[in-house]
């Protein structure tokens, strides 16, 4: 008699296995294409019916897939989007891509992750694979997924199994896409483990197996860790070579061409995305359960969030040149979205930006070639504006101009020339030569 590990194994092989990716995001989304690209069938589940209602229309919410592609997968039926979380039984395989933010005390908040695995166990049938991709704390899989679907009545490595393989995106880089990046994989057991494998395999370029799900669960928040970390360097570096009167930047670019021991890293106006400002916290909060202090993480998230308000003193500091308090200025902000070419604009600094400069009074607007109106935002209290044509009209009507995120699609020349003040986050203008008097670092 057939075990439920080698059937599921025989559907992955040949590639009969349906894959259920729960939550369409940044994350989810991309991930759909890299299995359809490759001959699975992929349903799409969110609870967001709006996500689910563009998509049966053919519809993309993401820049980098196109609306053309999700239309033909809807219409030959290799993607099913639904809302229904009752037709979770359905697939083979369930790949969990939902949410893991913080609570307003920075502790880990798996609401997410625990209200989708207790629909998965509703629904748990033998000879499924279930892996977690959310970004978490190591040991979430085995301490708060397993035991969920264990309440099935299941028993793991046996009817149904389980993995973590953590998400790495990177939104708008046609060089990362979800298939050109390594995944790795640990598995609850080692059945749950060559399961996974087997099906990442097919989806991506390499995959890294590892020993247990804690492995992997940290592996990620080391990446981000490491990035947080050596951005604080930077960002505190740029605050003392400013009084210095040295260029950060022009520090960085010398020092990067030494060909070893060294990697560039950048500094800017606080830091953006769904991963960088919210992972290092989540090993912060399991250091304190084992009665340790992460003193260097700690203090780097300090130096990061404490980014935007340098730029507001770097702000007031111009417009008293200008004779000008932020009361009552107009001030526009260039770039919403967390980084540069990307329609992404979850944690982005430039929201905290506003709230700050709202709170003194400014009068706000702002311009995003990708983001033409204000999302809602969890942590923050945004104005109801749309994105302003770029046009010298405009921008010579400002009393300050403020560049939060470097698009490709910005004609820096064209913003000095007619922007009266700039507050320039991003070393965006490096390379103009006309009216540098106007441009302010920060």
């Amino acid at each position: 008699m057939t075990s439920h590990r080698e059937s599921v194994a025989t559907s992955i092989a040949n590639k009969t296995a349906t894959i259920g990716i729960v939550g369409l995001g940044y994350v989810g989304l991309p991930l759909v294409r890299a299995f359809i690209e490759v001959g699975f069938t992929v349903y799409g589940f969110d609870v967001d019916k709006r996500k689910v209602d563009r998509l049966l229309l053919g519809e993309s919410y993401i820049k980098h897939l196109p609306s053309e592609w999700i239309a033909a997968c809807v219409q030959d039926k290799t993607f099913i989007p639904t809302s229904d979380i009752g037709r979770l039984g359905e697939p083979d395989v369930i790949l969990i891509c939902v949410p893991t933010p913080l609570t307003d005390s920075r502790d880990p908040d798996l609401s997410y992750v625990e209200s989708t695995t207790r629909q998965i166990a509703a629904t748990l049938r033998p000879g499924q694979l279930v892996v977690l991709e959310s970004t978490t704390y190591p040991g979430t899989t085995r301490d708060v997924v397993l035991p969920i679907l264990q309440q099935s009545g299941l028993v793991v490595g046996q009817d149904f199994f389980v993995a973590y393989s953590p998400e790495r995106e990177d939104p708008g880089n046609p060089d990362h896409s979800a298939q050109r990046i390594p995944k790795v994989v640990g598995g609850i057991d080692e059945a749950s483990l060559q399961l996974a494998l087997a099906v990442y395999s097919h989806a991506v370029v390499q995959t890294v197996p590892v020993s247990s799900c804690e492995v992997a669960e940290a592996c990620k928040i080391l990446e981000n860790t490491y990035r947080s970390v050596n951005i604080a360097m930077v960002n505190e570096l740029k605050v003392l070579f400013h009084r210095m009167g040295l260029d950060i930047w022009e520090v960085i670019d010398a020092a990067k061409t030494k060909p070893f021991g060294f990697q560039a890293f950048y500094p800017g106006p606080g830091l953006g995305g769904h991963c960088i400002p919210i992972d290092p916290f989540y090993l912060s909060w399991v250091a304190r359960q084992h009665d340790l202090s992460t003193r260097f993480i700690e203090l780097a998230g300090e130096i990061n969030t404490s980014m935007p308000d340098y730029v507001i003193a770097r702000v007031t500091e111009a417009l008293n040149d200008a004779a000008r308090p932020i009361r009552g200025s107009k001030i526009a902000i260039l770039g919403v979205a967390y980084k540069k070419d990307v329609d992404d604009p979850r944690e982005s600094p430039s929201f905290k930006l506003m709230e700050l400069l709202q709170s003194r009074g400014a009068s706000l607007s702002y311009n995003d070639p990708h983001i033409p109106v204000l999302p809602s935002m969890r942590h923050f209290t945004v104005p109801a504006l749309a994105s302003e044509e770029l046009t010298s009209e405009y921008l010579s009507s400002q009393d300050c101009v403020v560049i939060a995120t470097d698009h490709s699609s910005y004609d820096w020349d064209f913003i000095v020339e007619h922007a009266p003040v700039i507050i320039d986050t991003r070393n965006a203008t490096q390379h103009v030569t006309r009216h540098r008097k106007r441009i302010y670092k920060a």
